[in-house]
């Protein structure tokens, strides 16, 4: 994901939540979008230095949610529209 910028990025005070795209090819050869979801959260060190972490709090876990709620729906949604413009109803993996 070096360079590559997300698909979709929702933010919840320091919490964050990117949508990221690749291309896979399945077993039968077709080549096919795949998301994932990556998460933090932003804050500041005792030098005035931003960071970022993986680890998250009782009180961030609603907006920790909230978010991954919201990249659910924009996946799901464009995996609707990608079987809507295919004419099929083929699972595209998640």
């Amino acid at each position: 994901m070096a360079g590559q910028k997300p698909v979709a990025k929702f933010k919840a005070g320091q919490i964050s939540a990117a949508i990221w795209e690749n291309e896979v090819t399945t077993k039968n050869g077709k080549t096919v979008p795949m998301s994932k979801v990556t998460i933090q959260r932003r804050y500041m060190d005792s030098n005035g230095q931003w960071k970022s972490s993986g680890s998250f709090g009782r009180n961030e876990i609603p907006l920790l949610i909230y978010c991954l709620q919201k990249a659910f729906e924009k996946m799901i949604a464009a995996d609707s529209e990608e079987t809507d413009n295919n004419g099929s109803d083929e699972e595209i993996p998640i």
